[in-house]
């Protein structure tokens, strides 16, 4: 069972989320306990959805509920010079210090969501605690009666929420590389001769900060069940930052980070392609794996130029009139599938709406010039819609790729908006006529997330193309290639994208490869 699915025995009830993180980097204390106030009121009158505010703040020490002076072992002169201030707050707990090098995390939740239980809250913030520092290498735990975490002996996470009209605020502070000399002025969480770690104390090496942030959200993700991230900060939110005098907190996640080229690499493959006047879509559709992908010396060919009829709006391969096909282009593809050794090809065009047969003979001749060149070569051709017609398909099943895919791209709702000029029962029909042309062929399609669809959007597409025996889906981050195309809505979470999985494995499908970074050719090959 994956970590959506396990988490859901801990609220049954919820519904997926969409979610508004706020990376805030240092923050005065009293600026962020009067965002949190703001951010309360907002979300309790519904203006606003759920958030998570992550952030550092300047030396302090704040007292809740359960707090009193007796805890603070230092004089107020020394607290001065060490420039300490005190605030009493309402949450829960005793005495705690924040400082640089400890990650503080605000859920402000609508608890009506997550069973109105803020026992069970504390639960999951441990939860999601413990598994950070297991990511990270650290066995720790909860000990009954004292809310937190712990290793061995030690307290390195402290927790305490408060919760008005069922909305939550404040939260945990994980000590990540903190100046651990500063709990010695106080009886951290009230706990007389308890002794305070912090990750760099245990592993002994420093960890980055930034890779605990996006593994915090990654974990509060998969444990309180968020769909998506949202990419934009709703208005009431910017102006209550911008009355704050707080910087627009900009936020990508970081499982979108790819990994950057070995010198050398783009340019021997861009060199390689040159020569044989190729094209790809991982350049031209600005794909987020290219780097990875060169580097393994593999590439998607996109054949019949590069230039498209049509204007898709997730799409920044060019369009307008493009130039009649090359007909030495199947034979440079298959020249350069064996200087590459590749034993799977993937082969994908622009729509050619100008060409009486859409370019379907050209997809042919690419085919049988590969296999000609590459007999243990396997292809895999990723077409357009040919128009709906059946009898420009038969051209190019008759060459027996061993992967045939065209993708959905998106819901059906959504068409209009991204698709304008394709129809979606026109795609699906083009999948299930080729599967009856040669019920061997393997079909395969893809979708992108992240472009305004609902989770049970999703699932009913699924169902469609299994109906239309799909046999193998993929499904991805849909990315903003340029201002000029349609915006993000949200960013899924990888725990989204195993639940997304798992359904389509659920479903029938063959195979189902799911994640924020995967296309439609990432890591192709055939099924077994």
């Amino acid at each position: 069972m994956n970590e959506v699915m396990a988490e859901a025995a801990y609220y049954p009830a919820a519904k997926f989320q969409r979610i508004l993180v706020l990376d805030l980097n240092v923050m005065e204390y009293s600026r962020a306990l009067e965002l949190q106030r703001g951010l309360q009121g907002l979300r309790s009158a519904g203006e606003i959805p759920d958030c998570f505010l992550l952030l550092e703040h300047p030396p302090v020490l704040t007292l809740g509920r359960a707090g009193g002076e007796g805890d603070i072992l230092a004089s107020r002169d020394r607290l001065a010079w060490e420039g300490l201030k005190i605030y009493r707050v309402e949450r829960g707990g005793s005495v705690t210090y924040h400082g640089p090098g400890q990650l503080v995390g605000y859920p402000i939740l609508d608890l009506h969501n997550y069973q109105r239980d803020v026992h069970l809250l504390v639960h999951n913030l441990e939860k999601v605690i413990i598994r950070v520092l297991a990511a990270f290498g650290i066995t720790a735990g909860r000990r009954e009666g004292y809310p937190g975490v712990w290793v061995g002996e030690a307290k390195i996470a402290s927790i305490g929420v408060a919760v008005k009209k069922w909305i939550t605020m404040h939260g945990f502070a994980l000590n990540v590389d903190p100046e651990m000399s500063h709990f010695k002025l106080i009886h951290p969480c009230g706990l007389q001769g308890v002794k305070m770690t912090s990750m760099h104390e245990v592993l002994g090496r420093r960890v980055s900060m930034r890779e605990v942030k996006n593994r915090v959200i990654e974990e509060m993700a998969a444990v309180f069940r968020w769909e998506q991230v949202l990419p934009g900060v709703p208005a009431p939110v910017r102006r209550l930052l911008d009355g704050l005098g707080g910087e627009m907190p900009a936020f990508r996640p970081g499982w979108l980070t790819v990994p950057t080229p070995a010198p050398g690499v783009l340019e021997k493959m861009t060199g390689l392609l040159g020569r044989g006047k190729l094209n790809t879509v991982c350049r031209e559709a600005r794909c987020p794996n290219v780097a990875e992908c060169f580097g393994m010396g593999t590439a998607t060919f996109l054949i019949l130029g590069d230039i498209c009829t049509r204007n898709c709006r997730f799409c920044s391969v060019k369009s307008g009139t493009p130039r009649p096909p090359d007909p030495g282009e199947p034979q440079s593809v298959a020249w350069t599938v064996r200087e590459l050794g590749l034993k799977h090809v993937v082969v994908t065009s622009v729509t050619r709406d100008d060409l009486p047969d859409g370019g379907a003979g050209h997809f042919a001749r690419v085919i049988n010039a590969v296999r000609h060149l590459n007999p243990g070569t396997t292809v895999e051709v990723l077409v357009p819609d040919f128009g709906g017609s059946k009898e420009v398909l038969v051209t190019v099943v008759a060459a027996r790729p061993d992967v045939l895919g065209h993708n959905l791209e998106t819901v059906p709702r959504l068409y209009r908006k991204v698709r304008p000029r394709a129809d979606y029962r026109c795609s699906l029909q083009l999948l299930a006529t080729a599967k009856k042309l040669d019920p061997s062929i393997t079909t395969k399609s893809g979708i992108m997330v992240g472009l305004g669809e609902e989770p049970a959007e999703v699932l009913a597409v699924m169902d469609d193309l299994r109906e239309a025996g799909c046999d193998y889906i993929t499904i991805g981050q849909y990315l903003q290639p340029t201002p000029g195309h349609l915006p993000v809505h949200g960013y899924v979470t990888p725990a989204m994208f195993r639940w997304y999985e798992e359904q389509c494995l659920r479903k029938g499908f063959r195979k189902a490869d799911c994640g924020p970074l995967v296309r439609s050719s990432y890591h192709a090959r055939p099924l077994a």
